[in-house]
């Protein structure tokens, strides 16, 4: 006599799974309009990025160091994203990279206008415009909305820090198609 829990069990899950195959299958992913510029050689741009790495050497005084994910200028305007990756809910930026940043900004808002947004991500997929992103701007940094922590407030042991740490709560939730806006809408302000 087949055992009749084991069949029932076996009866509820197999039902369970394809009421989620049908869910996942009937939720549409937007895909993003084709990328607007793409790395034709990978090889030679990773070759670059291979040869900028030999610079620095054992013996050297100077180290570390840093570059600015995205720079965009327009008419003499500039929009300037930086990109971290989430680690519990939380994002690190380098202490000296962040005083640039500040100084960077606030120099360029002398003579121009200038956004400067830090842009905190999951694994995420960019071609998908549904995908969401955090983000905060110099000017929420500069005024304490964005809290200048050192230290873990929730007490994470990470030694001595020379970073800063942003939690995911105190960022703005948007889409990725939302960030493009907010680019564009920069860019037409700057016309």
């Amino acid at each position: 006599m087949p055992n009749e829990t084991s069949d029932l069990i076996d009866t509820f899950y197999e039902k369970d799974n394809q009421i989620q195959t049908k869910q996942v299958s009937e939720q549409i992913i937007r895909k993003s309009a084709k990328a607007k510029y793409q790395i034709f050689d990978e090889s030679e741009f990773t070759r670059g990025r291979e040869v900028l790495g030999d610079l620095i050497v054992h013996g050297m005084i100077a180290s570390g160091g840093t570059d600015i994910d995205w720079l965009i200028e327009h008419k003499g305007s500039f929009i300037i994203l930086e990109f971290k990756g989430f680690h519990n809910d939380k994002i690190n930026i380098a202490k000296g990279q962040m005083i640039a940043y500040e100084k960077l900004h606030e120099k360029l808002n002398l003579a121009t206008k200038c956004y400067l947004y830090v842009v905190g991500c999951d694994d995420i997929d960019f071609s998908n415009p549904d995908s969401t992103i955090w983000i905060f701007e110099m000017n929420q940094w500069k005024t304490g909305a964005i809290p200048k922590n050192t230290t873990d407030i929730y007490g994470e042991d990470t030694g001595k820090q020379n970073k800063f740490i942003v939690y995911r709560e105190y960022m703005d939730e948007i889409s990725v198609e939302k960030l493009r806006d907010l680019v564009d809408s920069h860019w037409k302000e700057f016309e």
